[in-house]
């Protein structure tokens, strides 16, 4: 291949890259549109605060079963084409929720959004995982977090405008059409694996390599800020079990520290979603904000969170996972506690962002230093089962806490998250205890045999 096709390789990986990090802004917006636009769809629909869960479940059955069955449509159609048509289908159920006329019509759509965005997500992993690179594959979950961050903007700006809530979601489905017609316009050119931080010639260039070396990287598992998935934990491919053949996965549900993991993503998750979702209530019943402040303060909280994801790999690196964690987690509780105490606004704000920068690191975390809690051979399906339990924890918990609200006050949103974050440090606490693997947090051995462990 001639020289003189580097520099358009070169721009077609930048295109690519910068198409991956505006569709994972794309995957938080709707997100962050919810809980800033809640209550004045309960009111027009109206509806009890709790309904609000059933958008939640119908919308995490949709991610769950596209994540599944996105590596079947990758293998028929390409990424490049499930991500144009994922991204339409997002589109178009945003567009359903700006003009339902009932609740049930939204809860359709919320299944519908789920199916796009789960394959959206799955979709990128699949190809971030061999073209993109740890710093970018770091950066692009952390546009989820600006994308978050940004839909209580979109949502409060049509609020104050005296708009209709049905304005930010028409914005936001705009968006979306036009990042579909871009996939649409680059759906060829998503073949190429190679790394973009790698240099030119790297083995995985398919213009230099050998086609028999450049492999297809295997489909990430599904993710989601209901359960997103933000660094790979260290593979072992030989995945073998205690006589050498195949781990079971029945091996790998008898350990502890694979429930007490799953259950720690679960309680991660359902606290950062649910603090997401119910500050704004807060913030203007029980704390006197204006609508419009509420959600630029709304909008901090998702941006505290983009911000410690950005930064947390140095901390992590200087102070070690283990102690990241478990600051981090330390942090939560001190921003749920904050929530909790009655006071003015600003205290309730300084809680969130608190509890946002607290949470940044803690998913990408726990998912990187799975393998030192279950052993590397167990690694691959407890992400899995990590995963799923996020995905669960998500919905149902943050559901169960608008059920709660609607039976007393928003005012039980901060001690909620306060027995929250202290059963989520329980958890994890538990999910490092030796099992009947026999492997203790840190070891540098399993029962799989030898081998270094990430330093922690």
């Amino acid at each position: 291949m001639s020289s003189s096709s580097a520099p358009a390789r070169q721009t077609t990986r930048a295109s690519l890259l910068l198409l991956a990090y505006l569709a994972f802004v794309s995957l938080g917006l709707p997100d962050g549109l919810l809980g800033v636009g809640w209550p004045s769809i309960r009111s027009e629909f109206t509806v009890p605060t709790e309904a609000v869960g059933l958008l939640l479940t119908s919308g995490t059955v949709g991610y769950l079963v596209s994540s599944v069955v996105a590596g079947f449509s990758i293998a028929r159609l390409g990424v490049g084409w499930l991500l144009a048509g994922s991204t339409a289908l997002a589109s178009l159920a945003l567009t359903g929720y700006a003009s339902s006329p009932a609740l049930p019509v939204m809860i359709g759509c919320a299944l519908l959004l789920g199916l796009g965005s789960g394959a959206i997500d799955a979709g990128l992993n699949a190809y971030a995982a061999g073209a993109f690179g740890p710093r970018h594959m770091n950066w692009m979950h952390a546009c989820f977090g600006l994308g978050v961050a940004i839909g209580p903007l979109v949502m409060t700006t049509a609020l104050s405008a005296g708009l209709s809530w049905r304005w930010g979601y028409g914005v936001v489905a705009g968006a979306q059409a036009v990042l579909a017609l871009a996939f649409v316009l680059t759906a060829g050119t998503w073949t190429s694996r190679r790394p973009v931080d790698g240099p030119p010639g790297h083995p995985a260039d398919p213009a230099t390599a050998d086609p028999a070396t450049v492999l297809t990287p295997p489909l990430a598992e599904p993710t989601g800020e209901a359960g997103r998935q933000e660094e790979p934990a260290v593979r072992d491919a030989s995945a073998t079990g205690p006589t050498g053949g195949p781990v079971r996965i029945r091996e790998t549900l008898a350990i502890p520290a694979v429930w007490f993991g799953a259950l720690t993503f679960a309680m991660y998750v359902a606290i950062e979603v649910a603090a997401g979702l119910w500050a704004f209530l807060l913030l203007t019943e029980a704390r006197g904000m204006t609508a419009a402040t509420a959600g630029l303060c709304v909008s901090l909280y998702w941006g505290s969170l983009f911000v410690g994801r950005v930064v947390q790999g140095v901390l992590a690196e200087r102070l070690g996972t283990r102690l990241t964690l478990l600051g981090s987690m330390v942090g939560m509780l001190v921003g749920a506690g904050l929530l909790a105490v009655p006071g003015p606004g600003w205290l309730a704000v300084t809680g969130l962002a608190v509890l946002g920068f607290g949470a940044a690191p803690v998913f990408p975390l726990l998912t990187l230093t799975t393998a030192d809690r279950v052993g590397r051979r167990h690694a691959d399906r407890a992400i899995g089962v990590q995963i799923g339990a996020a995905a669960l924890g998500g919905a149902l918990i943050p559901a169960g806490l608008g059920v709660l609200i609607g039976r007393t006050s928003v005012a039980a949103l901060g001690p909620a998250l306060v027995v929250a974050a202290i059963v989520m440090l329980v958890l994890y606490w538990a999910s490092r205890r030796p099992g009947p693997t026999g492997v203790r947090p840190g070891d540098t051995r399993d029962a799989g045999g030898p081998g270094p462990r990430p330093a922690s």
